[in-house]
């Protein structure tokens, strides 16, 4: 991920960390594309037939970011990650108000015995996603931070290397270790 002007950008968050509102203007246009960017992908990942555009979505992760009462961004490299952990989690809680309509929001549910059968789409596989991540931050909360800088922001291995201040190396075992573990969360999670 490449940013333009970086200096003007780091300059832009060492504003917002010291209480300047006006430095969040200054921020969006600058920023804007790349957040767009991270927004198609994230929507890409969508099950066919959300509704929720690129711009929306990058619109409402930037509020939540710069409606947080504290901005203590190290950098642009922890900033790109903020807005995709906002976007992670405004995907999430679309999902699950999707599930609660599609499930009957709160009617109650009537078993057909033996023609029920699993439902699964995005909405489902979204929410089993964010509870092996919630699992995997209790267990190992820098092998978490990895997968979200890599799945979720779309960050290179050097780039979150650099984020998390550690070795490409570590990156690399912490993104083998946390894919093979949460699919198999994942899988368990499907078995009856």
């Amino acid at each position: 991920m490449c940013a333009p002007n970086e200096a003007n950008v780091e300059r832009m968050l060492s504003a917002m960390r010291a209480g300047d509102s006006g430095a969040a203007t200054e921020l969006l246009p600058v920023v804007y594309e790349e957040l767009r960017a991270l927004a198609r992908q994230k929507l890409a990942q969508e099950p066919p037939g959300h509704t929720l555009q690129a711009t929306a979505l990058v619109h409402e992760a930037f509020v939540r970011l710069v409606g947080q009462q504290q901005h203590d961004w190290d950098g642009l490299g922890h900033f790109f990650a903020a807005a995709a952990e906002a976007m992670r989690r405004i995907l999430i809680e679309r999902a699950r108000r999707y599930q609660t309509k599609k499930r009957g929001g709160g009617r109650r549910r009537v078993q057909l015995g033996d023609v029920a059968t699993l439902d699964r789409d995005g909405a489902d596989d979204l929410m089993s996603i964010d509870t092996a991540l919630r699992k995997l931050e209790t267990i190992d909360q820098r092998k978490n931070q990895v997968v979200k800088l890599r799945f979720f922001a779309g960050l290179t291995v050097e780039e979150i290397a650099a984020v998390l201040a550690i070795s490409p190396a570590t990156v690399k075992s912490d993104w083998a270790f946390a894919k093979a573990w949460l699919h198999r969360e994942i899988a368990g999670a499907d078995t009856p």
